[in-house]
């Protein structure tokens, strides 16, 4: 059983985009089987460890908020600027997690990767997630999901973010802490549906 992840380590799922190359927000989206992945991500994130999780929603947000149980270690955050692309999701995520002072980090993942688990989000945590961590996801050398950054970045991160992208530069530019775990999964974002 892997180690459990310090405390004041938070989840953000963003969620907002329309997913104009899918057809459909994708916080809407599932699976074959049925299942949400916007529930899917959230469920990830809660059992990793991460208290709250936080969920940024956008584009038929109402809709999208409806798939989610009321709970306390929920928080639901709307981008009213979802339409500018990534880095609003970001942005609106970190200004909620500076809202709440008992979180040092966040373990950031999009709506959009279906076969993430646990796992990887507590290996990418680590055991120690102080305010100036920086850690990303490697899946076979490449970088993905989960990032884990601290809170001494959230602040920077919110001024420079712009666009339809979101920390890949910060996180280059910052040397973050790459952490392989294609042993656990494949760590793919579906742009497009089957």
């Amino acid at each position: 059983m892997p180690p459990s992840p310090p405390s004041g380590v938070a989840g953000l799922v963003l969620a907002a985009g329309a997913g104009s190359r899918f057809g459909q927000p994708k916080a809407l989206v599932r699976d074959a089987a049925g299942r949400s992945w916007l529930q899917h991500a959230v469920e990830v994130l809660t059992t990793a460890g991460c208290f709250p999780v936080i969920v940024v929603l956008g584009a038929r947000g109402a809709e999208a908020a409806a798939l989610l149980p009321p709970a306390a270690s929920v928080l639901v955050v709307q981008a009213v600027d979802w339409a500018d692309g990534l880095s609003a999701s970001l942005r609106t995520g970190l200004r909620c997690a500076l809202d709440q002072p008992d979180i040092t980090a966040v373990a950031v993942i999009p709506v959009d990767v279906p076969d993430l688990n646990a796992a990887t989000v507590t290996r990418v945590i680590g055991t120690n997630s102080q305010p100036g961590v920086l850690r990303q996801a490697r899946f076979f050398g490449q970088p993905g999901h989960p990032v884990v950054i601290g809170r001494a970045h959230w602040a920077p991160l919110i001024a420079i973010a712009a666009g339809d992208s979101g920390a890949g530069a910060y996180l280059k530019a910052h040397t973050a802490r790459a952490v392989e775990c294609g042993d656990l999964g494949t760590g793919v974002d579906v742009d497009r549906p089957d």
